[in-house]
């Protein structure tokens, strides 16, 4: 959580690129990116030079050699701004006709994730006053602290107010944690996110594993596996790649494995690689066939994205795999063949253990779509005994294009850490607690007569449906399919009482017009 200060000053960094005549989110989101980074290289090489002058000598590959130091953020940002825009806009002869932005697109893996996916950066900012305004700005914020700067960078991508094309658009936070604390990402997951956009699925498990595991890093092994090994994104877009990529560094990610390509297509041939998915793939758009890996085509024949991100998303697990997938209403209902078959695929031979249906302003203001959240575990041999219903109605916003906040953050914050204290306060509110307690309730193999009050009662929220049930309904997974409405009863009087009454209500109006005429007369 940033403080209002740190707020005040993102706003203001976020102002004066717009008045600067940068107006494009993801424009500003992506100059503000590369001066963060260029600020940490230059940080990083203060790091090297203190513990050279500490030991006398070190094995510290430098950034900057002392000949690069007018490129140095440390050096640029006190000098005139149109110095420092020279610096950055021409080739500078007496620097091997570099700028301070070409330098860091020649570091490669010595610059860490970020630069791995830098090489289509351009400088877009257009004047040497609004250049001179930003690094001032950016020199003052807190940028050695991981919290603080991985909550500086969310808030800043939570400005983005527009979707981007192809159907993507930013997962609410909130809705992100729950998913994490529900899968519970363990010490030796893999997790990927194949649609990844800018990281928040695993920005998100990351944050999990440290404060609910702060432990885990005294292990070296497991520090490794952090760094290395544990966090995998795919995406397409390259802008999104640069911001997920820092996303990552900033949240205390050194190296996590991104890949830049189209998750469906045939070059992507990953297959049982991962231990853990959290996925919120494109619901819009369609691909022919032959841009189709193969394998995805034999599980679901079709077009849509989001049924072929479900096939993929079995491939790439492992055996005893987890995932929890938000997929659009249609997906739980349609009656092709291809809708059908992939459901079919998680209840038959898969086991499939959660359906979370959501209120459709949850994306609001980018899409009203309706959407459900599928939990199931790569087994390829069935397990689906009964799956778990929950009818979400509130997610702690306003569903409206405005999604206002309905509780502080600070109350909204013991959703997740205090969920049984806040039920009562958060009715009506926000599902978030009720989920969270029922699904522990349940245990992620939900029983037949379910636990603690969770059972198969269909007039309530949350319920049990058996697999029977569902594979009688054509492997229906909508929660309209299963819940049952209990109407009150509405008595209404006779037509003769009616008219009684009517008839004495007319009789008093008659004698009060009587006695106003008395009165007048």
């Amino acid at each position: 959580m940033i403080t209002g200060d740190l707020k005040s000053q993102i706003d203001k960094i976020w102002n004066d690129f717009w008045t600067g005549g940068i107006s494009n989110p993801l424009t500003v989101i992506e100059q503000f990116t590369y001066l963060i980074f260029l600020k940490q290289l230059d940080d990083k090489q203060i790091l090297i030079e203190k513990r050279a002058n500490m030991l006398g000598v070190t094995t510290d590959k430098p950034i900057y050699t002392p000949e690069q130091k007018d490129l140095r953020w440390s050096s640029f940002k006190d000098k005139d701004p149109e110095v420092m825009f020279e610096l950055f806009t021409r080739p500078q002869r007496h620097l091997n006709d570099v700028t301070v932005f070409d330098f860091m697109k020649t570091l490669g893996k010595d610059g860490g994730a970020f630069t791995e996916y830098i090489k289509g950066a351009t400088f877009m900012i257009p004047t040497a006053k609004l250049l001179d305004r930003v690094v001032q700005q950016i020199d003052k914020l807190p940028l050695d602290n991981r919290d603080t700067k991985g909550d500086l960078y969310e808030y800043m991508l939570g400005k983005i107010a527009e979707a981007g094309t192809n159907g993507q658009f930013r997962t609410p936070r909130h809705i992100i944690r729950m998913m994490v604390e529900m899968t519970q990402p363990k010490k030796d997951d893999t997790i990927c996110d194949p649609s990844c956009g800018t990281a928040g699925f695993l920005v998100a498990a990351s944050q999990y594993v440290h404060e609910k595991h702060e432990d885990w890093f005294m292990d070296q092994d497991f520090r490794e596996h952090y760094n290395r090994n544990m966090f995998n994104g795919i995406e397409i877009d390259p802008s999104m790649m640069r911001i997920s990529a820092m996303n990552l560094q900033l949240h205390g990610m050194e190296n996590p494995t991104l890949i830049g390509n189209s998750a469906l297509s045939e070059s992507n041939d990953i297959s049982s690689q991962y231990s853990l998915i959290l996925a919120n793939p494109p619901f819009k758009g369609a691909l022919d066939y032959d841009e189709v890996e193969s394998s995805l085509l034999n599980v679901t024949k079709t077009k849509k994205t989001e049924l072929l991100f479900l096939a993929l998303i079995l491939r790439m697990l492992k055996l005893g795999g987890r995932a929890a997938v938000i997929v659009p209403d249609g997906v739980l209902f349609g009656s092709s063949g291809a809708h059908k078959s992939i459901r079919k695929e998680l209840v038959e031979n898969q086991q499939l253990q959660a359906v979370i249906s959501m209120p459709s302003g949850v994306f609001k203001p980018y899409a009203g779509v309706s959407t459900a959240i599928l939990f199931f575990t790569k087994t390829n041999s069935g397990g689906t005994d009964n799956v778990w219903f929950y009818d979400m109605q509130a997610d702690g916003f306003s569903l409206d294009d405005k999604r206002n906040a309905q509780l502080s953050e600070e109350v909204f914050e013991q959703c997740f850490t205090d969920p049984e204290r806040v039920l009562e306060e958060f009715k009506g509110k926000c599902d978030i607690p009720n989920i969270l307690l029922d699904w522990k309730a349940i245990g992620t193999a939900p029983s037949p007569s379910g636990r603690d009050g969770v059972g198969t009662d269909r007039t309530q929220k949350s319920f049990l449906i058996p697999k029977a049930d569902i594979v009688a309904n054509d492997y229906d997974l909508s929660i309209n399919r299963y819940k049952e409405i209990v109407y009150d009863e509405v008595i209404y009087e006779k037509p003769q009482t009616l008219i009684a009454d009517i008839k004495a209500i007319d009789k008093k109006r008659l004698n009060a017009m009587n006695e106003l005429e008395k009165m007048l007369g």
